[in-house]
């Protein structure tokens, strides 16, 4: 509880020195330690309810789809036909959400190591984890890595869904977890993973950049605006194992029909490309 002073959630953190996030509480609905870390959920005056782990904001009711929705639509319309998902992480259920809405996913298989983190997000967030009474699901509590080390070569598409490069989760950003990921896709396979902010982070990326064209035919980094993460932008690092994918152009694009009946806020086909398309001051270190 102490970030929360004078009625006032504050957002402080080393990956992002000299800066924080504030947002006003009308009331804290939930503050728990759970096995793995704190979780806490509060009623904001003006973001709905927000989730908390280790004192880092992981999404808002308010503003969650534009980065729930980029990463799981950026891979699955780069795919010819996303018939089996993994998804690491990403217990709050927003991604899962999303995954699930495409037709051509037959199967999901989601590894959340912390089931204090569903249980919450079922109860505070439920706009978010309707996706969990997905009959596509299969979730299982536990270590991603273990999962994946026991099924290689299975999946069409890996969305990691992580929290920042801190404590834990700075695995998730080492090739090594690339590596696995590799062997866990199939040979036309895609991954999409959470790839940290241009304004804070353009050294990290444009490591675990060179890390990936080492692994992968295909590379490339995509964004999203959204106010409640550090910066007000996060992006994506998206590989893919078939040489011939192109992540600027999707494969499929919904109509305007079904951008509605699925409920899209955030995500479309022009949005698709534009994603790819970086400022000058990325653009000179992550594409020459």
């Amino acid at each position: 509880m102490d970030k929360i002073q004078n009625g006032w959630f504050s957002e402080m953190s080393e990956l992002w020195p000299g800066q924080a996030m504030s947002l006003q509480v009308e009331s804290v609905l939930f503050d728990e330690k759970s096995k793995y870390q704190d979780v806490l959920v509060f009623k904001s005056k003006t973001y709905g309810n927000v989730l908390v782990l280790d004192g880092v904001i992981q999404c808002t009711e308010r503003d969650e789809f534009s980065y729930q929705e980029m990463l799981a639509h950026l891979p699955l319309n780069s795919h010819p036909n996303p018939r089996k998902v993994l998804i690491i992480g990403g217990g709050d259920g927003g991604v899962l959400r999303e995954v699930v809405k495409h037709p051509e996913v037959v199967s999901v298989e989601m590894c959340e190591i912390d089931e204090k983190v569903i249980e919450v997000s079922k109860k505070f967030l439920p706009k978010m984890a309707c996706g969990f009474d997905s009959p596509k699901l299969k979730l299982h509590i536990g270590d991603g890595f273990e999962y994946m080390k026991k099924h290689q070569g299975e999946f069409d598409v890996i969305i990691t869904d992580s929290s920042d490069p801190i404590g834990p989760a700075s695995s998730l950003f080492e090739k090594s977890y690339y590596e696995l990921m590799k062997k866990a896709l199939n040979q036309t396979g895609i991954l999409c993973c959470q790839g940290e902010c241009l304004w804070l982070h353009l050294d990290l990326i444009k490591c675990m950049q060179d890390f990936c064209q080492s692994l992968y035919p295909v590379v490339d980094y995509a964004y999203t605006t959204i106010p409640t993460y550090p910066s007000g932008q996060i992006g994506f690092i998206i590989c893919s194992l078939n040489p011939d994918t192109s992540f600027s152009e999707p494969l499929r694009k919904f109509t305007e029909e079904e951008q509605i009946r699925l409920k899209l806020r955030y995500y479309n086909a022009e949005v698709h490309r534009g994603a790819f398309t970086l400022p000058e001051f990325a653009r000179k270190v992550l594409r020459n």
